[in-house]
């Protein structure tokens, strides 16, 4: 079956980094876009970043441009986030997601598969 598997997420000091990383398994992997997403406590579901299946295409949130990037290796089936610069607001869980487009997608409705999330806890 698929699975996506998070880690990197910890606790982190304002201006701090942090490397998400997004481990598939059970899914050919190059043929699925990738897409990470957030959700703060109380507050809906959030769009950071996606990666087409090449990684030759990125689209970030607006807001996070700058500080947040997706990569991804395809040798081994592993998508990461690099955020930098992090403030107490990117305090949040972080899921990985994958989809059937070719091109990463910023609806959370267009994703077929969903990891369980890692927490980031950013202390200001």
């Amino acid at each position: 079956q698929v699975q996506l598997v998070e880690s990197g997420g910890g606790l982190v000091e304002a201006g701090g980094s942090l490397r998400l990383s997004c481990a598939a398994s059970g899914v050919t992997f190059s043929r699925f876009s990738m897409g990470w997403f957030r959700q703060a406590p109380g507050k809906e579901r959030e769009f950071v970043a996606a990666i087409s299946w090449s990684g030759s295409s990125i689209y970030g949130a607006d807001s996070l441009k700058g500080r947040f990037t997706a990569g991804r290796d395809n040798a081994k089936n592993t998508v990461f986030l690099q955020m930098n610069s992090l403030k107490p607001e990117d305090t949040a869980a972080y899921y990985c997601a994958a989809s059937r487009m070719p091109l990463g997608q910023a609806l959370p409705q267009l994703y077929d598969f969903w990891g369980q999330g890692t927490h980031v806890t950013v202390s200001s």
